[in-house]
């Protein structure tokens, strides 16, 4: 019996049954992998935070990330704290990889799509006004201002940039921001059709964007867009970094990824490596990292509920602006612009496009405007992480 009492007491399954929030944290955990797994929600990033919340919420396992003495130096954090708090004090709080996740995401970008469509670009601009609304009712529900600003980033559907921006701001809300930036890009599919019904007519779905070209050429096509899109991240480098110089680590990186795969063959191997073995490992570390932050301390609370929510509505009102921009727009010019446009001004690459797309051809299967709506939806990546350095700028 006292083997059987030893053997029991270094188990876990004393402090779980003391501390039943433990089962409350690892079901959201299975929920979580179930969504990434079965069916297949951002499963590359969803997978590793889930996982990364589980471990941390199997007591004895040191696999969460606590609160730490700053005096210490990544070494004893290891050896006291184990890995995951030495990836997480390493990686997550110093910014290092969203920036990384960046320069992946850039080398698997196109910016042809915005460049063949530049009046487009500017309702992935119009789409941020998510962002800007939450932060305000979120300051009003008793938030400070920093807090706001992390839970409005959401608005901007992208999950790098949400991280980045708690990292500066508030980073006791990592986890659960990051969960609600996540999930929300993954339920894209969802929210969209849903916004899409109450702000849309019949007619303004059947404009058809090739029919429109046709009404109204471009007066000044580009004659070597491959030359273009090599000055492009350089020259938008420049301006960001002149007129926004915090939102540099993200959008330079994001550039820089860009212009190594513009290049082409002389710089291959740079792009192969950031789109693939570089890509791949930040995400990892950063989906384990952020999935370990989600304790029962930093998540069962109401402002957690509140960030949730807080979440799904800058991503409705980000949606829903896009849409009114291209309205407001179609009221002043001849040649009219499918209000689906705008509701991909979400930094959702490419999913976005590709529900606008479905809707698209749902109500005409000549309507193909995946190219257009990807004009605004690469020009919400750039704008969502300019609004970030904007905030980070101001507030910290």
């Amino acid at each position: 019996m006292e083997l059987l009492r030893k053997l029991y007491n270094i188990t876990a399954l004393q402090q779980i049954i003391d501390q039943p929030e433990y089962l409350l944290m690892i079901g959201i955990a299975f929920f979580l992998l179930y969504l990434g797994i079965k069916k297949q929600y951002e499963p590359l990033l969803l997978v590793p935070i889930a996982f990364g919340m589980l471990l941390a919420n199997l007591p004895g396992g040191q696999m969460g990330v606590v609160k730490i003495d700053e005096t210490l130096t990544l070494p004893q954090i290891a050896s006291q704290h184990g890995i995951m708090n030495f990836l997480y004090y390493s990686l997550i709080k110093t910014g290092f990889l969203p920036p990384i996740i960046f320069l992946g995401v850039g080398a698997l970008t196109d910016f042809g799509p915005m460049l063949r469509n530049l009046r487009l670009a500017f309702f992935g601009a119009a789409a941020q006004i998510g962002i800007f609304a939450v932060l305000l009712s979120a300051v009003a529900f008793g938030f400070t201002l920093k807090e706001a600003a992390s839970l409005g980033i959401i608005g901007g559907a992208d999950g790098p940039t949400a991280i980045y921006t708690t990292i500066k701001l508030a980073p006791h809300l990592l986890g659960p921001i990051a969960i609600a930036a996540y999930s929300y890009m993954a339920l894209v599919p969802v929210i969209i059709p849903l916004v899409v019904r109450f702000t849309m007519t019949k007619k303004e779905l059947l404009i058809n964007m090739k029919q429109q070209d046709k009404l109204y050429p471009p007066k000044t096509p580009i004659k070597n867009l491959q030359a273009l899109k090599i000055i492009f991240p350089i020259a938008m480098g420049t301006v960001v970094s002149l007129l926004v110089p915090s939102a540099v680590p993200l959008v330079g990186m994001l550039l820089f990824g860009n212009l190594v795969k513009e290049i082409g063959v002389s710089t291959g191997r740079l792009s192969d490596a950031a789109s693939n073995t570089i890509l791949n490992a930040a995400t990892i570390f950063l989906g384990l990292s952020v999935g370990a932050t989600m304790t029962t301390t930093a998540f069962l609370n109401a402002q957690t509920l509140m960030i949730i929510a807080g979440g799904f509505i800058a991503f409705a009102i980000s949606i829903a602006g896009g849409i009114v921009a291209v309205k407001i727009y179609n009221v002043f010019s001849k040649k009219k612009i499918n209000p689906l446009i705008g509701a991909t001004g979400l930094s959702a690459v490419p999913m976005s496009s590709r529900v606008a797309n479905e809707i698209a051809i749902k109500h005409d299967p000549t309507n193909h405007l995946l190219q257009y709506a990807m004009a605004s939806n690469i020009s919400g990546v750039i704008g969502s992480a300019v609004a970030a350095g904007v905030l980070i700028s101001f507030l910290q």
